[in-house]
């Protein structure tokens, strides 16, 4: 792409804090500057490149500083944009022409868990140490002049930090990230979306209300619910025996009283209305989110337009995550929800949401070379339905006509493609695959699979079957589990049969794992590049496995493989995770490429894991709907032939978008 700036400026702001009342540690980057107390004591300011002297200006001259700048062809750089930027854009209206942040660049080059804080990159990079003048100004709401220049001095040694560490990370940094990076920080730093606050107002009312009324109708109290050993002995009461598990960190018998605990949510689902009524009254109690984050959307909505907290590269594949300390998760609302319907387009807009169907099982059928499973999308319709008629073979399987078997299909093609295992899979249908609610299967379902006696005899004279099968957490007797898990096991086995060329792809990944993620043997397979601890993707950044190494495992007494940089917990790899993270790689380029191409005609303001949100005037929309989604589903170059699709609709309202 031709640069949009021609120059690039650093910043670095210092402001008022207070480590007991004011500070970020405590508050989010909005609330921290939305607030009446903040002060921005000044800023320095570096013409990047150049030979001029890094410029501290004080706060009360930074609107004359701003005005003698072009910030139409000039982007800013700095350790933390969202922060830095966010204080020139809401307090001095300023709108760069791009947006670079060595945080966001270090994430995704490092990693995460590994830590990049510009002291850390500083000591890792073999620079300067960082200061420490800034732990001198805590509680000061005025600086003298020694205190002002000996901060003004730290200000520029971090201006100068974070130039060095840019010059680091810049090196073959992919620009199309680059351009990611800009696009995530204006979601933030430019907040268009609006928030309906007397809808927040309202739904907090009514779902105290509501809680209220079934505590009264139980005839219980909160703190009842809240304990777990309280709400235990109120089950007692009802002749329920109290669901207990095995705690798989200190290995001893503890309460299973969470809300995915296979046995709550068999309560939850109980037969009898009392005791599913106290279960839906403990979640009202026990899951405060939903009105945390509608009473935090509230207060937002009190200060002004919501600023979009998302962290670029938060996950090893590249997928973005709620920022850290941002208090709101953008990437779990929940469809059909209030609070996804309170967030709104500006006046004269309307927001168009884009969604990619089926997106990772389309790219591991095209890294498989799956090609049945191929065709299947190409014919469009019903993907699961199809998939179902094929794995079951049940000619015409529909939908309505064999929603159960539809339903295996969809959770078998969604989860079973990254080898998992039948325990895992008979575990998650019991509190709900996916979202999906909870699922015991019978005998009737397991006849219909095609389960034998032969079947049967071979899954219990295998005691690792019998061991593992113990160790789910259940509330159903051991024969109606036994029975589950055969069917489960029968699902994954008829996958497996089925989709033979997904299980060629985890054995040749099983063989990269030794021959060159360990071995350090370059192999490229497709749009992919095997090397030494890493996977090299189609965007030109990587899948990181630092320290790779063998190890055997005392318990179970088998070489395992884990990596994980020192200092950071250890993670094991096998093929299936492999496959995981290549397909989540993959997908999330096809995803990130169509994004940019809507960005540059109509501004992406959130993202939702495989889905856009863009603000289009009210005007265009009808165009753009159309348009939108044949940005998404243009066919990369990197995976010719691949047959994608999208979903989508428009509305003021983000939650009525996408019915």
């Amino acid at each position: 792409m031709s640069k949009p700036f021609d120059q690039i400026i650093t910043v670095d702001f210092e402001t008022y804090w207070d480590s007991k009342t004011f500070t970020l540690s405590k508050m989010t980057t909005e609330e921290y500057i939305r607030d009446e107390r903040f002060t921005d004591f000044g800023a320095c300011f570096h013409l990047y490149g150049s030979d001029q002297p890094i410029e501290w200006v004080r706060g009360c001259d930074i609107p004359k500083y701003v005005l003698g700048v072009d910030w139409g062809r000039t982007a800013l750089l700095a350790h933390n944009a969202q922060f830095d930027v966010s204080i020139l854009s809401w307090k001095y209206k300023v709108r760069p022409a791009f947006i670079l942040d060595t945080l966001s660049m270090a994430r995704a080059l490092r990693g995460v868990e590994v830590g990049n804080s510009l002291a850390k990159l500083a000591a890792d990079f073999g620079l300067p140490e960082k200061g420490r003048a800034i732990h001198n100004t805590n509680g000061l709401t005025e600086l003298d002049a020694k205190t002002l220049d000996e901060l003004a001095e730290y200000c520029k040694h971090d201006v100068f930090l974070c130039e060095q560490i840019f010059e680091r990370l810049a090196l073959g940094y992919p620009t199309s990230e680059l351009r990611l990076i800009d696009m995530t920080l204006r979601m933030y730093t430019e907040p268009t979306l609006v928030l309906d606050g007397l809808m927040l107002l309202n739904a907090i009312e009514e779902e105290k209300e509501t809680r209220e009324a079934l505590l009264q109708k139980l005839d219980v109290e909160e703190k009842d619910l809240a304990s777990n050993p309280k709400f235990a002995a109120v089950l007692n009461t009802l002749g329920i025996p109290t669901p207990k598990k095995i705690s798989k960190i200190t290995g001893k018998e503890t309460l299973a009283l969470a809300k995915n605990d296979a046995m709550f949510q068999a309560l939850l689902n109980h037969q009898r209305d009392d005791v599913s009524l106290l279960c839906e009254a403990r979640l009202r109690v026990k899951s405060t989110t939903e009105r945390t984050r509608a009473q935090r959307f509230f207060d937002i909505s009190e200060r002004g337009n919501l600023p979009v907290p998302l962290s670029y590269f938060g996950a090893q594949t590249g997928r973005w995550t709620a920022s850290k300390g941002s208090a709101i998760n953008m990437q779990n609302l929940k469809r059909g929800s209030f609070l996804r319907k309170a967030v709104m387009a500006p006046e004269g807009h309307q927001l168009v949401v884009g969604d990619l169907s089926q997106i990772e099982p389309r790219v591991l059928a095209w890294l498989a070379d799956y090609k049945d499973m191929l065709d299947i999308f190409r014919a469009g319709g019903d993907p699961y339905a199809s998939f179902g008629a094929q794995m079951f073979n049940t000619p015409g399987l529909t939908k309505n006509s064999h929603p159960d078997l539809r339903q295996s299909a969809k959770s078998a093609l969604l989860g079973c493609g990254y080898g998992l295992g039948w325990a895992s899979f008979s575990a998650q249908l019991l509190v709900g695959f996916l979202g999906a609610p909870p699922v015991l299967y019978d005998k009737d379902f397991a006849k219909r699979l095609g389960v034998n006696k032969r079947f049967i005899d071979r899954f219990i004279d295998w005691d690792d079957n019998i061991q593992k099968m113990e160790e789910i957490p259940h509330t159903c007797t051991e024969e109606e589990l036994l029975v589950h898990c055969i069917a489960a096991k029968k699902i994954i086995d008829i996958y497996r049969a089925t989709a033979h060329p997904v299980v060629t792809f985890w054995e040749m990944c099983s063989v990269l794992l030794q021959k060159s993620l360990y071995g350090g043997e370059e192999v490229v397979y497709k749009c992919l590049t095997f090397r030494k601890e890493e996977i090299v993707l189609p965007s030109g950044m990587s899948l990181r496995y630092p320290n790779l190494r063998r190890v055997k495992n005392e318990e179970t007494k088998r070489v395992e493989w884990l990596y994980g940089a020192e200092g950071t917990p250890h993670t094991r790899l096998y093929a299936g995770k492999i496959t995981n993270n290549i397909v989540q790689g993959v997908a999330r380029i096809v995803m990130t490429d169509g994004m940019l191409r809507v960005n540059k005609r109509y501004p992406v303001k959130g993202t939702v894991h495989d889905e856009l949100i863009a603000a289009v005037p009210d005007t265009e929309v009808e165009d753009a709907k159309t348009w939108v989604l044949a940005q998404m589903t243009m066919e990369p170059r990197y995976l010719p032939g691949i047959p994608l699709d999208a979903d989508g609709g428009a509305h003021r309202r983000y939650g009525e978008a996408k019915q």
